[in-house]
């Protein structure tokens, strides 16, 4: 017996993700997941600046609208975002939306770190993300491809790596055989809002991310700033100029 294929979508239904994204407690606990690490509900209360009924309710609606999971532990629970479709999309109407004024020097201090370094999902972002790509390319690492490839691979801008690239990726400790298997794209890039350029993104771009935390290259930044702020360190530094050729002062 045949099983019917299932029909074609006519068109994507935006409102319905719009909807759970436009009210402000449900985007504070969507950005406060963006760094991709889970987070209880009074953490999120905490973050959002609502009572824990309110966010329970409202956790509530983001699980019924499949932007984030919940992960049971014993008789704790955990969320974080959907996945790196939902991270994307948060960071793309970042860039289509008015900046919060600053109103203290906490919040001063927390955008200039949030500019300097941060991770975007879970993938290197701010300006040191964005020299990331630039001294990528600089060096011949990766090559720039344009246009729809097969594989799942939709970015208009998309990088394959070149033989100089994957003897420098793989004695950085990486296994490019392994990060291909992934079932997101290779590697194309997300414009920053912080920067308005754009940084590597994809199964490549996390897998250098990772990596670099595990080297001591970045570390997440103090409690005082945001959860997504990370601090290039002094080997990091030296680190990314001289395996990706990244200046960063």
């Amino acid at each position: 017996m045949t099983v019917p294929a299932e029909p074609l979508p006519y068109d994507a239904d935006i409102a319905s993700a719009a909807a759970l994204i436009a009210d402000s407690t449900r985007a504070a606990i969507l950005r406060a997941l963006l760094p991709d690490r889970p987070l209880a509900a009074g953490e999120l209360a905490r973050l959002a600046g609502v009572s824990a009924a309110t966010a329970s309710f409202h956790l509530a609606k983001l699980l019924e609208g499949e932007l984030i999971t919940v992960l049971r532990q014993g008789r704790h629970r955990y969320y974080r975002l959907a996945g790196h479709e939902v991270a994307a999309a948060l960071e793309a109407l970042g860039l289509i939306s008015p900046g919060l004024p600053v109103r203290s020097l906490r919040q001063s201090r927390e955008a200039a770190a949030l500019a300097e370094a941060r991770t975007c999902y879970d993938h290197l972002a701010g300006k040191a993300g964005v020299e990331l790509l630039d001294g990528m390319l600089r060096c011949g690492l990766l090559e720039e491809k344009s246009g729809r490839t097969g594989g799942g691979d939709t970015s208009p801008h998309r990088f394959e790596v070149t033989g100089a690239g994957a003897k420098e990726l793989s004695s950085f400790g990486l296994n490019l055989l392994q990060i291909r298997r992934s079932r997101r794209h290779f590697a194309g890039t997300c414009i920053d809002w912080t920067q308005r350029r754009r940084h590597l993104n994809g199964a490549l771009g996390a897998a250098i991310t990772s990596r670099m935390f595990e080297l001591g290259w970045i570390e997440r930044g103090s409690p005082g700033q945001r959860r997504r702020s990370v601090r290039v360190t002094p080997v990091g530094i030296e680190g990314l100029a001289s395996t990706f050729g990244a200046d960063l002062p």
